[in-house]
């Protein structure tokens, strides 16, 4: 296993990798903001903009289960929303007691925190659908068309290289734990859970060393080939007229499924 197999980016043909990766990333910073935009409750928009996200990785060629299953890493993080059903002023669902506190939950409490988790939802699967048909590279230069500070794009850079060496450094931890590690057969290898909590703890520890280690001698490297703090890349191409057409396209069609969420809401 090398650590690069964790890279979202999939070489595929098709209209949406070969789309500019300026226009790309244009395209889902509106789209993000229009789904954090729309009001709580717009289920017409919510069901647009899920079949939008969708129809694009239809599109693109990759798999839509790889990209669902993905994208569930949200829904815990959308836990966070639930105390508004009990804590939002409107019409109560249901009304009981737990000791001296009244539980109610809401109708409008319970309309925002399913709204919350459909924009987490879809707007993961967006990100998930921008890292999956365009290479970092390509993003990192549609960055800097942008004019976003250099500085955070070489932070964001080195953050991404890095987390690569951090898994290599994993791999070749479990690795030698594995050529360590005797089993019988039909056996696990290992003792018992207390003892896999230490070795776990142990490799934990040994991880952030030989990650700092290796963090050393890979700036070393870069000071010695000439890095000064400032990622030099050559100038981006111009943008074809077709793709401008189809950022006008996306735009034009974020604008309808606003108003529907507006006028349907």
């Amino acid at each position: 296993m090398h650590a690069h197999l964790f890279d979202p980016y999939l070489p595929l043909s098709s209209p949406v990798h070969a789309l500019d990766s300026r226009i790309k990333l244009a395209l889902i910073i509106l789209f993000l903001l229009s789904v954090a935009l729309a009001p709580p409750g717009a289920w017409a928009a919510f069901v647009l903009y899920f079949a939008t996200i969708l129809g694009a990785i239809i599109l693109s060629g990759i798999p839509t289960w790889k990209i669902l299953r993905r994208s569930i890493i949200a829904l815990p993080f959308a836990l966070a929303a639930l105390p508004l059903v009990f804590t939002t002023a409107g019409v109560p669902l249901i009304s009981f007691q737990i000791g001296h506190w009244n539980i109610a939950p809401t109708t409008e409490g319970l309309i925002h925190f399913l709204s919350i988790t459909l924009k987490s939802w879809i707007s993961v699967m967006a990100t998930l659908l921008l890292s999956g048909v365009t290479n970092f590279q390509d993003l990192l230069l549609a960055m800097r068309a942008y004019r976003v500070p250099h500085l955070l794009v070489s932070v964001i850079g080195l953050m991404w290289r890095y987390l690569f060496v951090l898994a290599d450094e994993a791999i070749r931890l479990m690795r030698a734990r594995d050529a360590r590690s005797g089993a019988e057969l039909g056996r696990k290898a290992g003792g018992s859970i207390l003892w896999r909590s230490k070795v776990t703890g142990g490799m934990a520890g040994s991880l952030f060393v030989r990650g700092f280690d290796r963090a050393d001698r890979v700036y070393a490297a870069m000071l010695a080939r000439g890095y000064d703090g400032e990622t030099r890349a050559l100038p981006a191409p111009p943008v074809a007229p077709a793709h401008y057409g189809v950022l006008a396209a996306g735009i034009c069609w974020l604008f309808i499924i606003i108003l529907t969420g507006i006028l349907i809401y």
